[in-house]
């Protein structure tokens, strides 16, 4: 068995959204945005024609991603400090006896603990493997997710997972 790594990084493979990270129980940053960008490599088996099945849909999954992550303003929706509260077309966020109102729609509140380059790199890769299912749509062993917090920043978290 041969294995490869496809790597995909590419200037529209980011995102643009709002959030704050929680530090501990009783600090928080400023909301504030950042132009996340994302790469990921693909290591899988080549075929018997030298491939490692279709680029364009690895390329068309993570794009797709990025897309549902852009423009919208973050909230960790299993943090052990932030309680969120569905008003309607609102969203409350508390923390620390702090009220943070924000209009439903432009809120996405996700599965992970703390909104982190860290968990949006896991987010990512667990969506690639899970809900596109894409070990069963090409022969993967391994996928990398790395998300910036921007152009030039150090602030990049890796995840890997065998699928």
């Amino acid at each position: 068995m041969k294995l490869t790594t496809i790597e995909l990084a590419k200037e529209a493979m980011k995102f643009s959204a709002g959030h704050f990270t929680i530090f501990s129980a009783t600090e928080r940053e400023r909301l504030h945005g950042h132009n996340f960008s994302v790469q990921a490599h693909f290591t899988g088996e080549l075929d018997d024609n030298g491939m490692m099945g279709d680029y364009k849909l690895y390329k068309r999954l993570l794009l797709a991603q990025c897309k549902a992550l852009d423009e919208y303003l973050l909230l960790p929706g299993r943090s052990p400090h932030l309680r969120l509260r569905d008003q309607g077309e609102h969203i409350i966020a508390e923390f620390v006896g702090e009220q943070l109102q924000f209009p439903r729609r432009d809120v996405l509140v996700l599965p992970i603990r703390n909104v982190t380059v860290e968990e949006l790199a896991g987010l990512i890769c667990a969506r690639l493997i899970d809900e596109a299912e894409l070990p069963w749509k090409a022969p993967i062993h391994q996928l990398t997710v790395k998300v910036s917090s921007g152009p030039g920043q150090l602030g990049t978290a890796t995840w890997r997972r065998k699928p």
